[in-house]
This record gives C-alpha cells, sequence and structure tokens, in this order.
C-alpha cells in the first residue's frame, strides 16, 4: 500500500498552515496513496516567544476548525489522514500535544496526546503543554495495525516496544525534531533502532525550517531508510508491504524471544 509523508515548515499563521495541509491531502490523492501523514505542530509553529497564554487561546478541540477541515478533505479525497494538533485541555494556560487518525470517510478513528513533553537540552514544553496519561491502541489503518508516538516519545524504547508488542505493524512519529549538537544522528539512529528492535515499520514525518532540522523518514522492519526527505519541503511515498513485517518477524523474532518473566526480577 502506498503511504505519503509530508515534511513541510510551518508558518505562525493557522488557516495558512490549513491550506498547505489541504493541498498536500489533495496531491496525495491524485498519486493514489492511502494514507498521508504529516509532521507535529502542522498547524502553526511556536516561537519561544509565544507564552503559554496565547498558545492556549489558539489551541482546539478535536471537533474544531482545523481538525474538521482536514476530515472533510480526507472524506472528499478518500484517503487516511495522520496528522497533529494543539488541543484545549482543562488545566488553565495549558494544551495537550495530539495526534489523530481520520479515516477515508472523514471520521476520526483515534487519537493521542503526547505523554513525554520535551523537557530537555535547554527546552521545557511543560512550561505550555501538559501531557497526556495513556498509550493509545494501536488502530487499523490502509498501511497495517498503526501505533501512534510523537517526536520525544521516540527516545524512550519502552513505548515502542508496548506498541509493538500490542500489535503494531507501522509506528508513526509525527515530529519536529529541533536542530543540535548530533541531533540529526540520534534521529536517524533512533528510527532505525526502533525499526529493527520492533520488526515493524517506522513512518517518521518532521517539520524543516524554523528550529527544525527535517530529515523526514521512513525506515522498514529490517533497517533500511526508504525515504529520506533532507531538507527540501513537499511529499514523499513509499510502498508499505506487510509480508516484509512477517517475514521480518520470523526470522528475527525478537517479539517472541522477549523474557518478559526474567526481566521484572531486577531491582534498581
Amino acid at each position: 500500500m502506498k503511504a505519503a509523508v509530508v515534511q513541510f515548515k510551518a508558518s505562525k499563521d493557522k488557516q495558512t498552515n490549513l491550506k498547505k495541509v489541504i493541498s498536500y491531502i489533495a496531491k496525495a490523492a491524485v498519486k493514489n496513496a492511502k494514507l498521508c501523514a504529516f509532521p507535529e505542530f502542522m498547524m502553526f509553529y511556536t516561537s519561544s516567544s509565544q507564552t503559554p497564554k496565547q498558545l492556549a487561546s489558539l489551541a482546539e478541540t478535536i471537533n474544531g476548525n482545523f481538525v474538521s477541515t482536514i476530515a472533510e478533505s480526507a472524506k472528499q479525497n478518500k484517503i487516511q489522514v495522520i496528522g497533529s494538533f494543539y488541543e484545549k485541555s482543562r488545566k488553565k494556560d495549558r494544551v495537550y500535544d495530539t495526534s489523530f487518525v481520520i479515516d477515508k470517510s472523514g471520521k476520526v478513528i483515534s487519537t493521542y496526546r503526547k505523554i513525554h513533553l520535551y523537557d530537555a537540552l535547554g527546552f521545557k514544553e511543560s512550561d505550555k503543554m501538559i501531557s497526556g496519561s495513556k498509550i493509545s491502541k494501536p488502530v487499523k489503518t490502509s498501511i497495517g495495525k498503526t501505533g501512534m508516538m510523537i517526536c520525544y516519545d521516540l527516545r524512550f524504547p519502552e513505548m515502542s516496544r508496548s506498541l509493538a508488542a500490542a500489535g503494531s505493524e507501522v509506528l508513526v512519529a509525527p515530529s519536529a525534531w529541533v536542530k543540535g549538537n548530533m541531533k540529526e544522528e540520534h534521529w536517524i539512529t533512533i528510527n532505525k533502532t526502533r525499526a529493527i528492535e520492533n520488526g515493524c515499520y517506522m513512518i517518521a514525518p518532521d517539520q524543516v525550517g524554523n528550529i527544525y532540522c527535517g530529515r523526514s523518514l521512513v525506515v522498514d522492519p529490517y533497517g533500511k531508510v526508504l525515504l529520506d526527505m533532507k531538507k527540501k519541503q513537499g511529499i514523499g511515498f513509499v510502498n508499505i508491504d506487510l509480508n516484509k513485517v512477517k517475514q521480518t518477524r520470523k526470522i528475527l523474532p525478537l517479539l517472541k524471544n522477549r523474557r518478559t518473566d526474567v526481566y521484572p526480577t531486577l531491582k534498581a
């Protein structure tokens, strides 16, 4: 099945970005992609000078205009869409960083609120955001059983392993990976590792420009990079072959060979 991956530079304007998103969805559908995946912070770019209150005022609910417009586009183009948005929360001046899966009928079939906030390497997302409290179950999509992660979640192997053990054949991680010393090396190594150790596809659409490094990736279950979008804005396409997941997990049965009976016996 063909999947589309979008890499773009989000502006600070929500409506400008929404128009871009709708355009990319249409382009993906014309090329017969069954699913189109977008990066984190596709709603708008948040600079360090934007206050928590300002960010919260621009956030929406899952039924708001941003996601609803994307859902309508998915329906019109008969394509599934994975993306993200700033979701309103009940906590004052805090938002969720939330991803969503929309099916080709325009229905939101899954959402996931980022659980690992990026409080590292000089950043503190918890100043503006609130973390989710659960990992969403893998959801059936046109490219396979799909597990959702967001950006910094990639650095925590427990999460991808939990999703793989729950049946994920594909992991999708909308990201806005910040530039910095060794950051691109970390990005590529981590995405390849998550694919290899779980015997699954890794799809990681990334922001480019502003403070982000680009390099949106798709990695196959044996660690081969199928797509690297470098620094270009645009759309890339890959074929997802679930037989490759089955074959890889058969010859390299990492999930099957785990010793979950032994691991808990080690006490800190």
